[in-house]
């Protein structure tokens, strides 16, 4: 294993998953890698906590089908104001509502917005673009209603992690392309993977032995199986110019940090307005693992200040 800094609970918690007996998650199909990823949150992930608003609501499409989604705000009612939509991670092939239920209750709580958590199809039984369709669909569909469980909205601020990561900013792409019906002021993606081709350095110096693993982002790519160099599965081989203000996170030992960098770099180069985070000695996933990893609480908690201020900097 490199010999890079790694937190001390960064490290066993390492040392303990890598110990564990049976099959890693590219080795098994996907329908028992997600039966796997439901036991890693009950091993790793902290409890969901107590929340004034939990809502499930069915998004419809043009086609007959509803897009499943999750709606939380730590506050009875509220003042209208910027409404958070969270896309999770997975790879695309992985990821649920339940999932992420105490990652985006603690989102809600920490930014004191409300949050809407959107739950898209997922590869191989829905490949490339069903992922991007849903995501765009979903909060287009938001963004005309404005109003969700008595809360109205102004704009709309896009987040995720991982390929949710990914998700948010191909969502944010489409949406300035075509407007919506309300403004995205504000875009966080959490260690996203913006060209899904390309071999970073990262991908190699950190493909083993830190839980996300080269294997298992190739078995991500065959089953998600998209255009690669499309914009709506590559953002980063897009154009950003006009793209929302963003806080852009990642992890120093995550397989996608020089993804991340490249992103932030980027928004740079592009005139976008953007604040890079890394997580020092710490692992991609950490959102969710927080009962595994104690020190990622931290890492929540500055990551959601430096948000709510992004977007009280830019909202309306």
């Amino acid at each position: 294993m490199n010999e890079q800094f790694i937190r001390p609970d960064v490290r066993a918690f390492l040392d303990d998953i890598n110990s564990r007996p049976g099959p890693k998650t590219y080795e098994v199909a996907p329908p028992t890698a997600r039966v796997m990823s439901a036991r890693l949150r009950d091993l790793a992930d902290v409890d969901s906590a107590p929340i004034a608003t939990r809502e499930d609501l069915l998004i419809p499409t043009h086609d007959g089908r509803t897009i499943a989604a999750r709606f939380y705000d730590s506050r009875g009612d509220r003042e209208d104001g910027p409404l958070v939509i969270f896309y999770h991670g997975g790879g695309f092939v992985l990821g649920d509502l339940d999932l992420y239920d105490a990652a985006v209750t603690d989102i809600a709580i920490g930014l004191d917005l409300p949050v809407l958590s959107v739950d898209y199809r997922l590869a191989p039984e829905h490949p490339w673009p069903a992922g991007p369709d849903d995501c765009e669909i979903a909060t287009r569909w938001v963004a005309s209603q404005a109003v969700l469980f008595g809360r109205r909205f102004d704009s709309l601020a896009l987040c995720g992690d991982s390929g949710g990561g990914t998700l948010a900013i191909v969502t944010a792409m489409a949406l300035r392309n075509e407007p919506a019906a309300l403004p995205v002021i504000a875009l966080w993606p959490l260690y996203p993977a913006v060209d899904l081709r390309k071999r970073f350095p990262s991908t190699e110096r950190l493909g083993n032995g830190y839980m996300l693993t080269l294997d298992t982002l190739r078995w991500f790519n065959e089953h998600y199986a998209p255009d690669f160099n499309h914009w709506r599965a590559s953002p980063g081989r897009g154009d950003l110019r006009g793209m929302p203000p963003a806080l852009v996170g990642g992890a120093t030992l995550d397989p996608l940090l020089d993804q991340a960098r490249a992103y932030a770099m980027a928004c740079v180069e592009a005139g976008v307005p953007v604040t890079y985070r890394e997580a020092r000695g710490n692992i991609h996933g950490w959102l969710t693992l927080r009962r595994g990893i104690p020190s990622s609480e931290q890492d929540l908690q500055s990551s959601l200040a430096a948000f709510r201020n992004l977007i009280e900097e830019y909202r309306p």
